[in-house]
């Protein structure tokens, strides 16, 4: 497989027509949900799609699903609960619930609290077959030995735990804070072309946290093409489908500026699947 391979169309019919079972390690993705952007006028049948995920999803991938829900009559629709309960009635495992934290909002609401988080599902196929944790949590009290805490059982009794040093950095929880628009989503003000970009850090951290270097990541509604240009900076190849000829255009022009030591990629590599001419020139 090229390192690189960007398609336009539906990405249901391009999985189904280009993307053979269990070949992809990871997806990092996050779904048009409940038309809360127009994305060009274009709609995506979400049942077709997931089917297709756990069809090309190796055993022991992972699917992060980034999604939230929009506000309808003052109250959310659910939309992101039904999501995850069918991915796994396909077989996925919920694996993890994990937040997306925002460090700011954008509509206040008059009679309930700012929404400021969406919901990364991180959906596995088996149990994940790459686990690789973020260690940069900083523990206020550490390094400490702890002694004998004590521990409630299943059956209500208690037993103490033996005694152990916490480490000073530990690793993250699961709810993850990124900053918000330019300077802080990302600097490369391109992607802003497209209405719902994520950061890209966030891609980052699930790139690294649930595959490895050489890895096949997918993302079928790439947009901007953020966990394409993340991928390609941390050694794995990528596969990137959208409906959107501009927008795959936009993700092509990002991916293209990636300054990798070597490229880790030709540009004809990024042409192939695409019908729309890339400019060599970055590379001459």
């Amino acid at each position: 497989m090229n390192d690189v391979t960007l398609y336009t169309g539906d990405c249901a019919a391009i999985m189904a027509a280009h993307i053979a079972d269990n070949s992809i390690d990871l997806t990092v993705t996050s779904p048009p949900y409940d038309n809360l952007r127009t994305y060009n006028g274009y709609t995506f049948d979400f049942e077709v799609i997931a089917a297709q995920l756990w069809r090309v999803t190796k055993p022991g991938g992972v699917v992060v699903w980034v999604v939230g829900d929009a506000t309808v009559n003052g109250s959310e629709t659910g939309t992101s609960f039904r999501q995850a309960l069918h991915f796994m009635g396909l077989g996925f495992n919920l694996h993890d619930t994990m937040i997306y934290d925002k460090d700011s909002f954008r509509f206040p609401f008059p009679n309930r609290y700012h929404q400021v988080f969406e919901f990364m599902f991180v959906l596995s196929k088996g149990n994940p077959a790459t686990f690789n944790p973020l260690i940069d949590r900083n523990n206020r009290k550490s390094p400490v030995k702890v002694n004998g805490e004590i521990k409630r059982e299943q059956d209500g009794s208690f037993t103490i735990r033996d005694a152990y040093t916490r480490a000073r950095i530990g690793k993250r929880y699961n709810i993850w804070t990124y900053a918000q628009g330019a300077n802080g989503a990302t600097a490369d003000s391109a992607a802003f072309d497209q209405p719902a970009i994520f950061p890209e850090a966030l891609a980052r951290d699930h790139i690294l946290s649930w595959s490895n270097p050489g890895d096949v990541v997918l993302d079928p509604m790439m947009g901007s093409g953020t966990t394409g240009k993340m991928a390609l900076l941390h050694g794995r190849r990528f596969v990137g489908i959208d409906i959107s000829a501009e927008y795959v255009a936009l993700a092509r022009r990002r991916i293209a500026n990636v300054e990798a030591q070597p490229f880790l990629f030709h540009p004809a590599e990024i042409e192939q699947a695409t019908q729309i001419p890339l400019d060599t020139a970055a590379y001459s």
